[in-house]
């Protein structure tokens, strides 16, 4: 034996001449089965589980919407409601899960994120009083950059996954893969997965140092390792990546891999998905016949994961049969919990007050609607900042809001938050002539239909009993500054935009090199217009790029807004819609369809 682990006195009999052997046996028998009865944990007939999770909270912690400064119809603070509600009850186990993307998305979490960097982070002092027993890492989790993220890893005071998050340097996770929990003597293990399609829309430099492998080859061999080594009784999933059921199984990148990867994947009982927004409940059959609960509870704290989990030993005393009672809990519908308001007042009131600080003066209103049918003094503003900082020819960028508006007035912090939804890098890129019209090419396809007679309808809008909404996605709706051109409603694809000449009245080149300013997400190949449409590949994108801003672009809007004090609010008129007549009947019956009298 080992130097400092000494026999026990009892068991000193065994050296004594005086005891039979038989008598020894039977000593050492009394002696040493309760010993290892002592070590092992029970295992009870019967364990009742409640498993809650939340998953894309995007910063609504609190009841409040600190951009449009107005209460806000779901957080964290009334979801803690229901969640202390569960544990009050005697006759379960709680466990409490997240799924990633809370980062990113509202001021509150901006702040810790940029501004007050010199204390715990928001997200950390919310989710350790809560008591979260486990998270997995989210895309926009990445987004705030090594900073951020690697504090978090420390500052959480629960296993914040991703297994399929790898080190460069030696082939391991970069954050924890998974965890074990254990109740009543079921064992849990819990694993995290991030969508890996992160390289498409990030810089390099946010995520330096890691790569991130396809979610379904990761699932298998994480699975076998904790199969073999932790042999649980149940397995659940926290994938920050979405159902992806009907995605194309051809793509490079599987952004939604949660369906492919309960079928193909044995092993997993139940899966959190996320990343797509989508609330859901759905049982999946696996290769081994078995059924797989995916649940997803949409974004924002809207609603909170809720799946009752009974365990009942089997004849073999080795082995649960498991029943799952899944529900998705309405956070809308509960009370904001005052034990949560009153803890992080103080907190709120701190950037309250720091979003309400003024920051210049707006000549005009501005709305997101218009962008969507045209050019428009909102988004025409974002080209003029961007030309003017990267000094750039021409400026491309989209209304990252679907109907935010800015009053004329006072712009205060909170203001720039409608202006600027994400937070992107600024780049400046090299695109010849040809590449920037086949990008226009590319963003006007999936932007305006094109229309056979002036009755047809123009954007890509869909109905249904919700209301209409569009069908294609607005953030990626880009348009120009910097040239003059047209787009031709009648023509096809690769013939509809006709570049007029260079903003300055300088003839505009197929042939010749220009300076493009653009957000990160879309110099990386984010939406498709530089790879699909301009024909570059990712290699060729990084060679492109001449220059990044070491801030998100909302911080540089608000600088350069500072230091005009008073922005002059105009619409540049660059680009036009032909035929104009059929543009100005379409735009005015579709405006009335997607935002009525607004």
């Amino acid at each position: 034996m080992s130097k400092g682990f000494g026999i026990p006195k009892p068991f000193s009999i065994f050296r004594d001449s005086n005891y039979s052997t038989m008598k020894k046996i039977t000593l050492y028998l009394l002696l040493i089965i309760p010993f290892f009865i002592a070590c092992q944990e029970d295992r009870k007939d019967d364990v009742t589980l409640k498993i809650l999770a939340t998953t894309d909270v995007h910063g609504a912690l609190f009841p409040y919407d600190l951009v449009n400064d107005r209460e806000a119809g779901s957080s964290l603070a009334q979801a803690y409601t229901h969640i202390s509600q569960e544990r009050s009850k005697t006759n379960q186990h709680v466990l409490l899960f997240d799924n990633g993307d809370i980062l990113q998305g509202d001021p509150m979490v901006y702040y810790s994120n940029f501004e007050k960097t010199d204390q715990k982070h928001i997200c950390a002092e919310v989710m350790n009083f809560m008591g979260y027993d486990g998270g997995s890492v989210g895309n926009h989790d990445i987004e705030p950059g090594h900073d951020v993220y690697d504090r978090l890893v420390n500052e959480f005071a629960f296993p914040w996954m991703a297994a399929n998050a790898v080190k460069n340097s030696d082939g391991t996770p970069y954050f924890k893969p998974y965890t074990i929990i254990e109740k009543e003597g079921v064992r849990i293990a819990v694993i995290g997965f991030i969508t890996p399609a992160i390289p498409q829309w990030l810089p390099e430099k946010i995520w330096s140092g890691m790569h991130f492998e396809e979610i379904e080859a990761s699932a298998k061999e994480w699975m076998a390792i904790i199969k073999e080594k932790e042999k649980p009784d149940m397995t659940i999933g926290l994938f920050h990546s979405g159902m992806g059921e009907h995605d194309n199984d051809d793509s490079e990148v599987k952004e939604n891999a949660a369906f492919q990867v309960a079928k193909n994947v044995a092993g997993f009982d139940m899966i959190v998905c996320g990343h797509d927004h989508q609330e859901t409940i759905k049982w999946v059959e696996n290769i081994d016949k078995k059924q797989v609960l995916i649940v997803n509870p949409k974004s924002r704290a809207q609603f909170l994961a809720d799946v009752s989990v009974s365990f009942k030993l089997n004849a073999d005393k080795k082995t649960y049969t498991k029943k799952f009672e899944p529900q998705l809990v309405d956070v809308k519908a509960l009370p904001v919990s005052k034990e949560f308001e009153e803890r992080f007042k103080a907190n709120f009131t701190e950037v309250k007050d720091y979003v309400s600080r003024p920051v210049g003066r707006f000549t005009k209103s501005i709305k997101t609607s218009e962008a969507m049918f045209g050019d428009s003094p909102f988004v025409d503003l974002i080209h003029n900042i961007q030309l003017d900082l990267t000094d750039a020819d021409i400026s491309f960028t989209a209304p990252l809001s679907f109907n935010a508006s800015i009053d004329s007035g006072v712009l205060q912090v909170r203001d720039l938050f409608k202006l600027y939804r994400f937070e992107n890098l600024l780049y400046t890129m090299n695109l010849n002539g040809q590449e920037i019209k086949d990008f226009l090419e590319y963003s006007y396809d999936s932007w305006f239909r094109q229309m056979k007679k002036k009755t047809d309808p123009m954007l890509f809008i869909e109905s249904s009993e919700k209301g209409n909404r569009l069908s294609t996605m607005f953030f990626n709706y880009d348009s120009a500054e910097g040239i003059d051109y047209e787009l031709d409603l009648k023509k096809e694809k690769g013939d509809r935009i006709r570049i007029i000449k260079m903003s300055n009245g300088e003839p505009f080149d197929l042939d010749k090199t220009y300076r493009v300013a653009l957000n990160s997400y879309r110099g990386n190949g984010g939406g498709g217009h530089l790879t699909e449409g301009a024909g570059l590949s990712k290699e060729e994108l990084t060679k492109r790029l001449t220059n990044s801003t070491t801030k998100d672009l909302r911080f540089y809007l608000m600088k350069w807004i500072e230091k005009k004090k008073v922005v002059e609010v105009t619409c540049n008129k660059n680009w036009t819609v032909s035929p104009e007549a059929w543009w100005k009947q379409a735009k005015e019956r579709e405006y009335e369809l997607l935002y009525g009298d607004n």
